[in-house]
């Protein structure tokens, strides 16, 4: 059990991001969530972009990647541990992706990267801050040979030092539209049906997943019933079920929003062994994510 927790509030964050970067060639968002039952709230702004850089003519890229993100989490509820400087995270990514093509219709990406993420309460960096990851991905891709029902198919491998395990660990994500007007993806992080009113707007429903991880710079000691914890980490899991807009001003670039209800609001502080010493709220509550992407 204590494994299958930690696939899904580590493994599902991380896979959000790698799948969809898979095309996405830059990102501009903005998260923001209320926590119902208390005065606390989430706030995030997050850009990254990655930049195919070409090296031949056979379809191969090096494409470097940078990411940042600030948190901002309003933490008010009473508690027997200071909350100074657990307000706002911040998360900065630099990595390194490589992909060609093995045939026709496969192609074959690989990834790593290394991730800062902490409150940075020293206002330095220390080595509880760093987190690697590596992926691998297998893509055939359907969507542009002028096919009736156009689809797609990415399978892969991540591994991350947060996750836990010593294995890299495997996900499917498959899309395909199966109508002039509709089509439907099937995976993690993201499974949705989307109706295309026409060439500019799109809609959707949606399951998706979403969340944060973080080192907590000079850990928190807290005092419960049974003695003292010591919490090491932040992390949050959100599965989010809603409605989506796209708007496309051009076949590229695009705005989007997303917004519904939680039905899982997971916000913790954990120890070294990433076990949890502490639920800030899982209260579920109204959840909007909004932006602007450029993609392939």
């Amino acid at each position: 059990m204590k494994y299958i927790l930690i696939i899904i509030t580590y493994f599902c964050v991380f896979l959000q991001k790698n799948c969809a970067q898979v095309t996405d060639l830059t990102r501009v968002e903005y998260t923001y969530f209320p926590q119902r039952g208390s005065d606390n709230s989430f706030r995030r702004f997050r850009t990254f972009v990655n930049i195919p850089l070409k090296l031949n003519d056979k379809g191969a890229f090096l494409v470097p990647k940078l990411e940042y993100r600030n948190v901002n989490f309003d933490y008010k509820d009473p508690t027997t541990f200071s909350t100074d400087r657990l307000d706002k995270f911040q998360h900065f990514e630099v990595g390194l992706g490589y992909t060609f093509k093995m045939s026709k219709d496969w192609r074959f990406a690989v990834q790593g990267g290394v991730i800062a993420a902490s409150n940075f309460q020293n206002d330095k960096l220390i080595g509880d801050d760093l987190i690697t990851t590596g992926s691998i991905f297998f893509i055939k891709n359907k969507k542009n040979d002028g096919l009736e029902k156009p689809w797609r198919l990415i399978l892969g491998l991540r591994y991350s030092t947060t996750a836990g395990m010593p294995i890299p660990l495997p996900f499917v994500n498959y899309f395909k539209r199966f109508d002039p007007k509709f089509s439907y993806t099937l995976g993690v992080p993201k499974t949705n049906i989307k109706y295309y009113l026409n060439k500019k707007n799109v809609f959707q429903g949606l399951v998706t997943l979403d969340g944060f991880f973080a080192n907590i710079q000079n850990n928190r000691v807290l005092v419960q019933n049974e003695g003292s914890v010591q919490a090491d980490s932040i992390s949050m899991t959100i599965v989010l079920a809603g409605l989506g807009y796209e708007h496309f001003f051009t076949k590229h670039l695009l705005m989007y929003t997303y917004a519904g209800f939680t039905v899982l609001n997971d916000i913790r502080l954990r120890d070294t062994n990433r076990d949890d010493v502490l639920t800030i709220n899982d209260t579920n509550t109204f959840y909007i994510r909004a932006g602007l992407k450029f993609k392939i």
